[in-house]
């Protein structure tokens, strides 16, 4: 299998078949095998009545059904663990993403990078959509220096190695580019075509922002702290136990030079609790540290490998048995765990 397009939809009916049938358009020029793995997030609309009624138009398509809606990163999830193609792409069903830019990303892909993400250059959304988006675009790029326009826009193209190494949930999806920066794949973007919605309503709501703020936060702590734990809460325990020790002293020095009483001042009770706390974050990242450093023993720790005395590892952090090794280098490879 060539290459995958996983579709989540909730609610499209009415925009799937002209999706569908673009897909189709588009994919058979390339002569290559190819599937599309149709994620349905619960819909309502009688979305399953019409896949059910037309899988023997489409015999590309393969049908995943979620029992309730769950939401855009579960959907993704699903349809790359089911994916089979060495290529994988991701759009919307809402036609706003335009299947005849699957070329012009994949042309970007060959030249060595991992991921191609779009840009929605002329976005054809109301303003209450957009200006929000470039704020949280200007937050992202400027918090982990992924420099790209558009991290949440749907239509991406992966190699299988990007995808079999991400984990998506909660809202993780928009941070996508994000984790596989962060895991050593190289990432870009290019401008496409955006449509307005024809058919259906929007999925976007104001809710969809407090979700995202504590899935950022989590973003920032998986890329950055996720092994060293300690150097984040002992960062900001180190921190307050300076600013408490430096009251507590700068009162010791009143008290000595006669200036009583200390004890009822709010400035004494700050210095203390500020102290406590300090001590009490410092713990916790040294009881999270331990728990990691006892991670690291009992299970298998990914690191991103990509080649073994020059040979390539399609999936990273999978060393290749003997025989197929020895038929692409002539060499040998390291015992597992060696």
């Amino acid at each position: 299998m060539k290459y995958s397009i996983v579709v989540p939809a909730y609610n499209e009916k009415e925009n799937l078949p002209e999706l569908l049938s673009s897909i189709k358009e588009i994919m058979n020029s390339f002569n290559e095998k190819y599937e599309v793995i149709l994620v349905d997030d619960g819909s309502t609309d009688g979305t399953r009545e019409w896949i059910k009624a037309s899988l023997e138009k489409y015999p590309f398509l393969t049908y995943i059904r979620f029992r309730k809606n769950s939401g855009k990163s579960a959907a993704l999830q699903a349809g790359f663990d089911h994916a089979n193609g060495e290529i994988i792409i991701t759009m919307d069903a809402d036609l706003q993403d335009d299947p005849a830019e699957i070329p012009k990303l994949l042309a970007k892909l060959e030249e060595r990078y991992d991921l191609v993400s779009c840009w929605k250059e002329k976005r054809q959304d109301p303003i209450s959509k957009t200006l929000p988006s470039k704020i949280f675009n200007a937050t992202v790029r400027w918090t982990t220096k992924v420099k790209l326009h558009d991290m949440n826009c749907g239509f991406k193209v992966y190699r299988r190695e990007v995808v079999k190494n991400l984990k998506i949930y909660g809202e993780l999806h928009r941070f996508i580019p994000v984790l596989a920066a962060w895991n050593g794949f190289s990432v870009t973007e290019v401008p496409v075509k955006h449509h307005p919605r024809k058919y259906g309503r929007s999925k976007f709501g104001w809710e969809r922002f407090f979700k995202g703020f504590f899935d950022f936060l989590t973003v920032l702590f998986l890329t950055r702290f996720k092994y060293r734990p300690l150097h984040l809460f002992g960062g900001i325990g180190l921190l307050f136990s300076l600013l408490g020790t430096i009251i507590l002293l700068y009162l010791s020095v009143l008290w000595v030079g006669g200036v009583r009483p200390i004890g009822n001042r709010p400035l004494f009770f700050l210095g203390i609790l500020l102290v406590i706390v300090g001590i009490q974050f410092f713990s916790t990242g040294f009881i999270a540290d331990m728990i990691v450093s006892g991670w690291f023993h009992t299970e298998r720790v990914f690191y991103p490998l990509e080649e073994i005395d020059g040979i390539y590892l399609k999936q990273s952090g999978e060393i290749p048995d003997q025989e197929s090794a020895g038929k692409t280098s002539g060499g040998e490879v390291p015992e597992r765990g060696s």
